[in-house]
Formats: structure tokens, C-alpha cells, sequence
């Protein structure tokens, strides 16, 4: 079974066109980079397979079954940019963990002990046994995206949308949240990523998508990385010009307007 099934799939918000007859099939057990400029229709792409968002024209599957139904049902999970989080709400570290076991539990929303369980197995998997009772704002940019992705964990979701995993993120985290997404892989997990960290897309990823409001390439990355195909999402696919795509490795380059966080300068 594809972990996500895209047809002919057209967004608009008023007279925006958000993406225009996307073609998609991702497969389960794979790590999948999703590459594009702001404004190219990511977000509006994790929507959609959230279920947030209610297609123009076309179609999205999601494990099977309608990405709304995925995602109450507890299939899906998000790991939102620490910037969407607000970190002044009094909430700790467990607390946030498990809030994926909510799908699961009745109007008590009373954890059991399995669910209890689950919790603390995340955050260990996490490495963040010692801050489990801290509260999630008074943590670093890295481990607060290892206190999300271990939400995705404890939910037990199958398909994990990662929104710039690396962006304000230390070294540690960045290699201990590689290493986790790599081994959710190996159990079957799918995982999506979003992100403008291009040196590290090879490492990371199986394979990429690249998107500029259609699917422009999707294929191995040491395909995706060939500054003509990156002009194609960075630049657009109409006269694009592959001297003007971002270098993929912009740590390297003092002329591109990312730097390895993937912020803009």
C-alpha cells in the first residue's frame, strides 16, 4: 500500500493557485525531501494531506483511505517550525508527548498505563528522559523538534510531515533527529520533509520532490540536486535558468539566500 496517493491535484485559495495538477505516489518506509521556494505550495501540499485543505480538482489518498480520515485516526502526525509553537503556553515536554495518545483515549482523555508507557518510551527514544518535566518553551530549538517528533512516536503514526526539521536546530540534535527519522524508516514509517537545508537532502532523503506549485522532479536526490533540475523548482519551470538555482551546497556559496538553518538572510 502508498503511503500517498496524489491525482490531478488543484488548490486555489480565492484566485491563488496553490498547486496545479499534482501527480504524487510515496511509498511506505522511505524519508522523502520536499524541495521548492516559499510560496511553491508545501505547506499547502501537507495540508492537503492533513486534510486541512479541500482540493479545487483531483484527489489525495492517504494510507488507503481520505487524508482527513488518516489523520483521526491518528495515521499522521505533524512536526511543526519551533516559531509555530508558543512557548510561553505552560505545557511540559510530557505533556506535549502525549498528546499523541489522544486519538486513542475516550472523553476522559485519562491516560493508562499503556498510554503512560508509550509516553516515556518516546521521550527516551528522544534522548529527553531529563527534561520530561520541563516546560516545552524553555527548551532549545533542537529539542523541541525531538519533543514533536516524539509525539508523531507515541501517537504510533505511519506517515510523519517534519515542517524545516533542522532550522535553528544544533549540530547534536540535527545528527540524533537524522538518525531517528532514518530508523522509523526502517521500521515502515513514511516521513515528509520540507525543508531548505539542501547539502544535508542526500544524507537525509531517499528520494526528493521537487515542487513549484507542480511536481517539476521527483527521483533519487543526486538527481534532484543537478542545479538544472533545482532552477526547475527554485526558479520556476517556465525559461527557468539553471545559473540562477540555488548551489547544493549553500553553506558554501556567500551568494545564496539561505543559509544552512534555512533561513533567509
Amino acid at each position: 500500500m502508498s503511503a500517498v496517493v496524489v491525482d490531478g491535484l488543484t488548490v486555489h485559495y480565492g484566485e491563488v493557485l496553490a498547486l496545479s495538477s499534482v501527480d504524487l505516489r510515496l511509498e511506505e518506509g522511505r524519508v522523502i525531501g520536499l524541495l521548492g521556494t516559499n510560496g511553491a505550495g508545501k505547506s499547502t501540499l501537507f495540508n492537503a494531506v492533513m486534510g486541512l485543505v479541500a482540493p479545487t480538482r483531483g484527489r489525495i489518498e492517504v494510507l488507503g483511505g481520505a487524508s482527513l480520515d488518516a489523520r483521526r485516526r491518528g495515521l499522521v502526525a505533524f512536526v511543526p517550525q519551533s516559531e509555530r509553537i508558543d512557548t510561553d503556553f505552560p505545557v511540559s515536554v510530557r505533556d506535549v508527548v502525549a498528546m499523541g495518545r489522544y486519538g486513542r483515549l475516550g472523553i476522559t482523555r485519562r491516560l493508562r498505563a499503556e498510554d503512560r508507557g508509550a509516553v516515556e518510551a518516546a521521550i527516551a527514544r528522544v534522548g529527553l528522559s531529563a527534561l520530561a518535566d520541563r516546560q516545552i518553551g524553555e527548551l532549545s530549538g533542537g529539542q523541541r523538534k525531538r519533543a514533536f517528533v516524539a509525539r508523531g512516536i507515541a501517537q504510533d503514526a505511519r506517515l510523519l510531515l517534519l515542517d524545516e526539521p533542522f532550522a535553528g536546530v544544533d549540530v547534536t540534535s540535527q545528527a540524533l533527529i537524522t538518525r531517528l527519522l532514518h530508523e522509523l524508516r526502517d521500521e515502515g514509517r513514511t516521513v515528509l520533509i520540507s525543508t531548505h537545508d539542501l547539502a544535508g537532502v542526500p544524507a537525509l532523503c531517499d528520494e526528493v520532490v521537487l515542487l513549484h506549485h507542480r511536481v517539476v522532479f521527483h527521483g533519487d536526490p543526486a538527481s534532484a540536486m543537478a542545479p538544472e533540475r533545482l532552477a526547475l523548482a527554485f526558479v520556476g519551470p517556465d525559461g527557468a535558468d539553471a545559473a540562477h538555482a540555488p548551489s547544493p551546497h549553500p553553506a558554501a556559496d556567500p551568494a545564496h539566500p539561505l543559509d544552512r538553518s534555512g533561513e533567509h538572510r
